[in-house]
């Protein structure tokens, strides 16, 4: 078992930046690949951004691409993300998950964390 919890949501007014953090415990936190996800009211949850197990490599949805980056601390078992720019679409409560480096999908997320960005 994976436990995740997700910290640095917040309030921001529209432009500005937050940091959330993942961390994780239980098992090896290197052998996961590491996402984030998002859910808005009344929307289904989407992707965000992921990273590989050694940070090497990442991938972001365009609607934040340039604008959020996502990257891993393996020796702090932490995967963060730093958001700028911040737009009101952003709001949403953000989830991490972990997957497996064999697997397509997600086995263990977080409980969440609400970012809301005010115009």
């Amino acid at each position: 078992q994976v436990q995740l919890v997700e910290s640095g949501g917040g309030l921001v007014q529209a432009g500005g930046s937050l940091r959330l953090s993942c961390t994780a415990s239980g098992r090896t936190f290197s052998n996961y690949l590491m996402g984030w996800f998002r859910q808005a009211p009344g929307k289904e949850r989407e992707f965000v951004a992921d990273i590989s197990r050694s940070g090497g490599s990442t991938n972001y949805a365009g609607s934040v691409e340039g604008r959020f980056t996502i990257s891993r601390d393996n020796a702090k078992n932490t995967v963060y993300l730093q958001s700028n720019s911040l737009k009101p679409e952003d709001t949403a409560v953000y989830y991490c998950a972990a997957r497996d480096y064999f697997s397509a999908t997600y086995r263990y997320w977080g409980q969440g964390t609400q970012v809301t960005v005010s115009s």
